[in-house]
């Protein structure tokens, strides 16, 4: 970086645990892959395939393997693991992540049926051989969880083995999280950090709105998920307050004096 710049936040490095940006591949091309990781890898901590598209994808294994050589994990989206367990074809899963060098699962249960007792009991087996990023949330925009619940369900996971719970938001950031108008729910998000460490959650912010509200309440190094490829370079610069939405949030100098005359002194530069 051949850039100097005082009072910037102090971000983590790879292989980061906390301020984690998880990036949704929507079926990226090998050429798509390769030109993504040169020009961001630096940013990407994971990055999952989205829903069921590994399944279509054509040159899966090489692009899989672009990934890899970058440093980055992959995995499959929840949405392919329920596709899976629908069928009772679980073993037939593994057997899946394993050919591709996957070391990573997401374990959910947004749209299928799955009891909680079954659900920890697959957390339990595939700790044992992956690192469980655990999903809690519905992507029915009516099923509304209580956030009691949502605290006792993220409590036992992680007790399971779940190495992070991820907190539902979808692709369009109107579900679970969030109201459907892409509001955050705040009382539900005050409530579950009130009780489980940040750093034990990624919240899926797709909407740069979202980014901005997670970033500005819990830090630079807050964990965001369903960031999309195109968004990862934005993210990074709104962690930094390198973004007009985040410039003065993460900028300190001695006291309120100091960023008052600094804040006159741009005022008269623009003006002249």
């Amino acid at each position: 970086m051949s850039f100097s710049l005082n009072h910037l936040p102090k971000r983590t490095e790879k292989p980061r645990n906390d301020g984690l940006t998880l990036v949704l591949d929507k079926g990226y091309s090998v050429r798509q892959a390769k030109d993504f990781v040169e020009a961001c890898s630096n940013y990407v901590d994971i990055i999952k395939l989205g829903w069921g598209t590994a399944y279509v994808t054509q040159n899966l294994e090489e692009k899989v393997a672009v990934y890899h050589d970058a440093g980055i994990p992959v995995y499959f989206g929840g949405t392919l693991f329920e596709a899976y367990v629908l069928r009772d074809q679980l073993d037939g899963y593994v057997e899946l992540m394993k050919r591709y060098g996957i070391g990573h699962v997401e374990v959910s249960n947004g749209t299928i049926w799955l009891s909680d007792e079954r659900k920890l009991a697959i957390i339990r087996e595939l700790s044992k051989e992956f690192n469980v990023l655990s999903e809690v949330g519905s992507k029915n925009p009516n099923d509304i969880i209580p956030p009691y619940k949502w605290v006792r369900i993220i409590e036992k996971e992680l007790e399971a083995g779940a190495e992070k719970v991820i907190c539902e938001a979808r692709e369009s950031g109107t579900v679970g999280v969030f109201r459907p108008n892409g509001e955050v729910r705040s009382g539900l998000i005050e409530e579950i950090t009130d009780q489980i460490p940040q750093e034990k959650l990624i919240f899926e912010a797709p909407q740069k709105e979202q980014q901005v509200w997670f970033i500005r309440k819990f830090g630079s190094n807050v964990n965001l998920g369903n960031i999309q490829p195109a968004e990862v370079i934005p993210v990074e610069t709104l962690r930094l307050g390198l973004r007009g939405d985040t410039l003065l949030d993460f900028y300190s100098l001695d006291d309120d004096e100091d960023l008052n005359n600094v804040m006159k002194d741009n005022k008269i530069s623009n003006e002249e």
